[in-house]
């Protein structure tokens, strides 16, 4: 970054359940805090691969990721961050969606530089390409210097039916890049809810649409402004916390418990950029998953030449594309328990201390619905 370029800031929206990976993601380490890939948590991936944008792995990088949570997941996002500093979270009093919580992001952000770029991302996505990834960013970090609320869209695999659709300017956007085709910004036609099976299949083939992956690049004050013009209440809101914070960090500390819980909940998709003129969208295709269910965790684990991912020492017998996962906690060193599969296809199975699942993988979606019938039960203590 040239010293006249504003710095970026990025912000992590790590609010989320995951009740779809149930019964590994609990309401007090969801699927964000898991490494649910191997390795380190989800949300520590996610950070670690924007440092280059905002300024390297040394502190003064770290000074530039923001971190928005709920006060239950504090301890546990903190552990999992260390090099974020205590200041750089912005801990919800309460869930209200996402425009609220990226409006008091970029309110915040903009005490420090109006002018600063703020880049937000979800905390649970998988990116195969790093490096194409920042390309695809370092794009949308300069669209939206030149003040256009940006975005990223991925280019389409499959008629998806469960992902939002983004209508880009001009034909071909969706289509593969060439290697080494540099990531170009494009013209936001219209932002599309999830479709049905045919539109789907209409909108992949037209070459025209993008899935919307919910990752935002925008100034700060373009951020605000935007607010201001499409969701003034949101924006009173923000204007009393900033009043706030002008007499000190406990004024706006008692400001935001009592304006946060009373602000619009509304998506910033919905709120805001459905409704922006001259909005932007940068095409990207560098291996991206949303991590929605067991399913794309199938998708991306290593297999064995059946189509299984089981622990090692697992015995598989004309069993194929399995998902095995055992998440016990192991007391002693010499745990010989073994797990087996015979004749099985197509399955998720989830052991954990205290809860056992097993669901046929096309059905990973409906995980949610065991963490809404426990609840219903009264048997909250396992979610």
């Amino acid at each position: 970054m040239s010293s006249t370029e504003t710095p970026v800031h990025v912000l992590i929206l790590a609010g989320g359940a995951g009740t779809r990976f149930w019964p590994a993601s609990r309401a007090a380490r969801p699927k964000q805090l898991l490494p649910l890939l191997g390795g380190e948590p989800l949300i520590t991936a996610t950070a670690r691969r924007v440092l280059p944008l905002c300024g390297g792995a040394g502190s003064a990088g770290w000074e530039r990721i923001w971190i928005a949570t709920g006060q239950h997941l504090v301890a546990p996002t903190r552990a999992a961050l260390p090099g974020v500093s205590e200041r750089r979270l912005l801990v919800e009093p309460a869930p209200r969606n996402t425009a609220p919580c990226i409006g008091w992001a970029a309110a915040t952000i903009a005490r420090e530089d109006p002018e600063a770029v703020v880049v937000v991302l979800p905390s649970d996505h998988h990116i195969a390409d790093v490096p194409r990834f920042l390309e695809v960013l370092e794009a949308a970090v300069a669209s939206a210097r030149g003040g256009a609320i940006t975005t990223i869209g991925i280019r389409p695999t499959h008629p998806e039916t469960g992902f939002g659709y983004i209508e880009a300017d001009g034909a071909g956007s969706a289509a593969p890049a060439a290697p080494g085709a540099p990531a170009t910004p494009r013209r936001v036609l219209r932002f599309v809810e999830k479709p049905s099976r045919e539109r789907a299949e209409e909108f992949v083939a037209s070459g025209r649409f993008l899935w919307n992956a919910g990752m935002f690049i925008f100034r700060a004050g373009d951020m605000r402004a935007a607010i201001r013009a499409h969701l003034p209440a949101l924006a009173e809101g923000l204007d009393e916390i900033d009043r706030a914070a002008a007499r000190g960090a406990a004024a706006e500390a008692d400001a935001v418990l009592r304006v946060f819980p009373r602000l619009p909940a509304v998506s910033v998709d919905h709120g805001v950029m459905e409704h922006v003129a001259g909005l932007a969208v940068v095409p990207g295709d560098f291996g991206w998953s949303d991590l929605g269910s067991w399913q794309s965790a199938w998708e991306l684990a290593e297999k064995d030449e059946r189509g299984n991912s089981a622990p090692a020492g697992s015995v598989l017998v004309d069993a194929q594309g399995n998902h095995v996962v055992d998440l016990r906690a192991r007391p002693a060193p010499d745990d010989r328990r073994v797990i087996a599969l015979v004749g099985v296809e197509g399955l998720v199975v989830v052991e954990t201390d205290d809860a056992l699942l097993i669901v046929p993988r096309d059905r990973a979606q409906d995980v949610k619905r065991v963490v809404d019938e426990l609840k219903a039960r009264g048997q909250g203590r396992h979610t």
